[in-house]
């Protein structure tokens, strides 16, 4: 009856007994607290990864496709404002006080197409940009954590067979150590 144990059974530990953890080693919330603070605000992942030459990257990557939206934008409205009045009947910007039109309806439509496409272009490629800001800071911050000793090495050999000399074959071996 006593000669086998319960393997089932846990003993509680002990209240102080504390389990040891070395810092510095491994932190598994870092990749996600980087691209928190890159969603939050961006440029604000890479300096959490303390990559802070990247940060002003970040921000005028960031800045272009916001400074061509806002401008394409107002010039689309500027031309669409010109195309409703004109439509309307009442004098646009492109109309003189003589009556005398300046740019045709036609060019009105197609600047307006062409703005609101540029437009629209522009705030794909911020989305985009922004994005890819989060994912390099939360991949940035996985390849800090990786080994990178003088021990891990990676030696590409070719290897000819010396038995079938007239018929060369090249052989691949892929060798790595830890």
């Amino acid at each position: 009856m006593f000669s086998q144990k319960d393997a089932t059974n846990v003993k509680a530990k002990k209240p102080k007994e504390k389990l040891f953890v070395q810092e510095g080693i491994y932190k598994p919330l870092a990749p996600a607290k980087a691209a928190f603070y890159s969603a939050i605000f961006p440029g604000m992942g890479q300096i959490y990864n303390r990559k802070y030459w990247k940060a002003p990257i970040v921000w005028g990557a960031l800045a272009a496709p916001t400074y061509y939206y806002l401008s394409n934008n107002s010039e689309y409205k500027r031309f669409r404002t010109a195309y409703k009045l004109r439509k309307t009947g009442f004098q646009d910007e492109f109309t003189d006080d003589l009556g005398q039109v300046t740019v045709s309806i036609e060019t009105l439509e197609t600047a307006q197409k062409q703005l609101r496409e540029n437009r629209d272009l522009s705030l794909m490629w911020g989305v985009i940009l922004y994005v890819l800001q989060i994912v390099e800071a939360s991949v940035n911050a996985h390849l800090l954590q990786f080994n990178t000793d003088d021990n891990l090495s990676f030696r590409p050999t070719f290897v000819h067979d010396p038995v079938l000399y007239d018929a060369p074959k090249v052989g691949f071996t892929l060798k790595y150590t830890f």
